[in-house]
């Protein structure tokens, strides 16, 4: 289906819904998946309307997630209206301001500091009847780090390691899904960094594009939050948020939490969000035509280099990046504006 003939439908979902009201939707930017925002301006209120194919994304685990966060006391966009058949959902609006908006290093600690104190409660969150959380278990974390191989070193850099390579950054994998699945297993929003907080309608804090939560590692969306995929902090600024995450976590649970075992969970969990999210920012510009995610890659390959060269067995990771994979994307940007000159 055309998505001109998919807007018209929506359109006139809409009306059906709001009779006798003029149907404006104004696009807003998208997520990196297949949904497709829209703000619905009415007289009185405003609306978010999200174009969610049924063939591509699972909108009952959205909408179990909408009803199980909101269980825990976490607000998220309520939803006000949702046509199943067409995956077409009309949500509250809780306007523009993101938590990024509001970020500099002097904001950071407090803002951050209220979204950590969110966590405790997403970890308990239940999606509802008819409805299960998949959990982060081997075959998902190695798929995911697949996708650096798949789509950065071989369709972005045309970058081929030899089996020996191959071999060692396998080991390297590795050690980063032990560490992943001996953590204690929680749910995770799994996208929660700045620009998926918002201010609700009260001020507070509220948490959107949660629907893609699962079980898995506790450290998990701590690091999603401190080391954002799309902004890098000092350390002297994360090590205290770090010290408040596991005091909110052993304030509100029986975990007693080894700081030593703690910071290497982090670190690596957070490698692992970064391998993935190198590879993912490359596939969106070859397979969804979204180029804007490869100005992205630096800053994940960045905390990769830096954060592997702490641990000696994972020196390897550490290195291929730096003297392969980096120098691979400064190479393809010369090309690329060389041949925008010509």
């Amino acid at each position: 289906m055309s998505s001109l003939l998919r807007k018209q439908q929506l359109e006139q979902w809409l009306q059906q819904l709001f009779v006798d009201q003029a149907i404006y939707l104004q696009p807003l930017t998208g997520d990196a998946g297949f949904r497709i925002y829209y703000r619905l301006q009415l007289v009185e209120q405003n609306f978010i309307v999200v174009d969610s194919p049924v063939d591509k994304i699972n909108n009952l685990a959205f909408v179990g997630l909408a009803h199980g966060f909101a269980r825990q006391n976490i607000q998220v966009p309520e939803i006000i209206h949702y046509d199943q058949a067409n995956g077409f959902i009309c949500i509250t609006d809780f306007g523009d301001t993101l938590l990024s908006h509001k970020l500099n290093p002097e904001t950071m600690p407090t803002l951050y500091q209220q979204a950590i104190a969110l966590l405790p409660n997403i970890q308990k969150v239940q999606p509802g009847k008819g409805c299960s959380l998949a959990e982060y278990d081997q075959p998902f974390l190695q798929m995911e780090l697949d996708i650096f191989s798949d789509w950065l070193l071989q369709r972005h850099l045309h970058i081929q390691l030899s089996k020996h390579e191959q071999q060692q950054l396998q080991q390297c994998f590795d050690l980063l899904i032990s560490s992943a699945i001996e953590q204690p297993q929680v749910t995770v929003h799994r996208d929660f960094h700045s620009r998926n907080i918002m201010f609700g309608n009260d001020g507070e804090l509220a948490v959107i594009d949660f629907q893609d939560a699962v079980i898995g590692p506790f450290t998990y969306d701590l690091v999603s939050l401190l080391r954002d995929c799309y902004v890098r902090w000092d350390d002297e600024l994360i090590a205290p948020l770090l010290n408040f995450y596991v005091e909110q976590i052993q304030q509100q649970s029986s975990l007693t939490i080894d700081g030593e075992q703690f910071q290497r969970w982090f670190d690596l969990m957070g490698l692992q969000r970064h391998i993935k999210a190198s590879g993912i920012f490359a596939r969106l510009y070859h397979r969804d035509a979204k180029p804007g995610y490869l100005n992205d890659i630096p800053l994940t390959l960045s905390y990769i280099v830096d954060i592997a060269a702490k641990y000696p067995e994972l020196m390897f990771l550490s290195d291929l990046v730096k003297h392969k994979v980096l120098p691979g994307l400064a190479k393809l940007a010369e090309r690329q504006q060389a041949g925008a000159l010509q």
